[in-house]
């Protein structure tokens, strides 16, 4: 079997770890510390993510999305498959490394889709958007660690706070879709969600898709369209 070859490694910003990009043949994997975050080869459970929240929004006039979480491309990909020519897709990513990867390395893997002139890359910390904006989104998709429980940075577990899920109401429009990915359900957080104001509905999906693969949690919810 080909060996992984490494490709280049960055520190995991207000985390304890490193980040690394493998390589083997024409499989890609990003790790943190040992632990697989993502791979190129299973990618069907982040397309989903963007498939089914851009799917409820895509006949909204002028639609803008917020992407928390670059990974390997797939999610904005999945995006960009759904929306129409007129959308506006907001790409938050902290780590510069990971975008310099979706532009050099990765950038085919998902069809280049940062190229894409609806596509504007922010390197910034998605939290920030967040309690920057007013009902500025259709919808926020967020791939950002492994969901409610945390794993690189501790700082994300604002993002799924009810602070952070009080920010993400607030950014959307009425009627917007807040789309979350985690690895496993989690029954505390959709309580928190629904106290946050949404309605929310929880898909069971395949990490590879129809292949099947392990199973994740993707968490639909609506901001209701006459709340504030």
């Amino acid at each position: 079997m080909i060996p992984w070859e490494s490709l280049d490694s960055t520190l995991v910003p207000g985390g304890s770890g490193t980040l690394r990009l493998y390589r083997r043949g024409d499989e890609f994997s990003i790790r943190v510390d040992g632990y697989e975050l993502m791979n190129s080869r299973v990618h069907g459970s982040e397309d989903a993510l963007a498939e089914i929240a851009c799917t409820r929004i895509a006949n909204r006039p002028l639609p803008k999305v917020l992407i928390g979480g670059l990974g390997m491309g797939y999610t904005v990909a999945a995006a960009l498959e759904i929306l129409a020519s007129q959308a506006q897709v907001v790409v938050a990513e902290l780590v510069p490394a990971v975008v310099a990867w979706n532009r050099g390395p990765l950038a085919g893997l998902a069809g280049y889709p940062l190229e894409d002139s609806r596509v504007s890359v922010q390197e910034s910390d998605v939290a920030l958007i967040l309690k920057a904006e007013q009902q500025a989104y259709d919808a926020i998709i967020l791939d950002v660690d492994n969901g409610p429980d945390g794993l690189t940075r501790t700082d994300n577990d604002w993002l799924y706070s009810r602070v952070g899920l009080n920010a993400a109401h607030s950014a959307l429009k009425p009627s917007g879709i807040l789309s979350i990915w985690s690895a496993s359900p989690d029954p505390a957080f959709s309580k928190l969600l629904r106290q946050a104001g949404f309605i929310v509905e929880e898909v069971a999906v395949r990490a590879r898709g129809r292949k099947g693969g392990s199973r994740h949690m993707i968490w639909l919810a609506e901001r209701q369209a006459h709340s504030r």
